[in-house]
């Protein structure tokens, strides 16, 4: 913690405390939800899939999985800068490879389902930069990304505390 940061500590508000602890409560779910996160790691890119939880945490207002995958994110070598302007990806097309575009957009489109659903030149463009068992396993990242915010929004699961891993997928 910066001198900064210490001098400034009192002027915050208090932390919240979590609504519930469900992992302990829901232990045989909490198993699953980090199967279904280890079968997912293995099959895609590891900072394209921080990409793909941050935008997702970003757009479900979900803090504590901001904090942990933008620190994943950073211990798996993204820039600072990146993890900034993903939140505005759109005006800052330059930071990101097509790919990571497409990504970022189908993540958009399979995280706000309450918009319709996903549109057909969403899905074509990431088609056209995944192969078929690449945008499969890109789906599943989308779909546990916004299953694991669901869970920390609805206990409130308190953000700051997360310290990175050392992972071999």
């Amino acid at each position: 913690m910066t001198t900064n940061e210490i001098d400034h500590q009192h002027d915050r508000v208090p932390e919240h405390e979590p609504r519930l602890a469900w992992a302990k409560l829901a232990p045989d779910v909490s198993k699953a939800m980090y199967g279904f996160e280890k079968a997912v790691r293995a099959g895609i890119d590891p900072v394209l899939y921080e990409l793909v939880k941050i935008r997702a945490s970003q757009i479900n207002h979900c803090a504590f999985c901001l904090d942990m995958h933008t620190k994943e994110a950073m211990a798996a070598g993204e820039s600072v800068e990146r993890i900034v302007q993903l939140s505005a990806w759109q005006e800052s097309r330059h930071f990101y490879s097509p790919r990571e575009i497409a990504a970022i957009e189908l993540t958009e489109a399979v995280t706000v389902l309450t918009d319709g659903f996903v549109p057909d030149e969403v899905y074509e463009r990431a088609a056209a930069h995944f192969e078929e068992t690449e945008l499969a396993y890109l789906i599943a990242a989308i779909t546990v990304i916004n299953s694991w915010n669901r869970f920390a929004v609805t206990s409130r699961m308190a953000p700051g505390h997360y310290t990175p891993v050392a992972r071999n997928n």
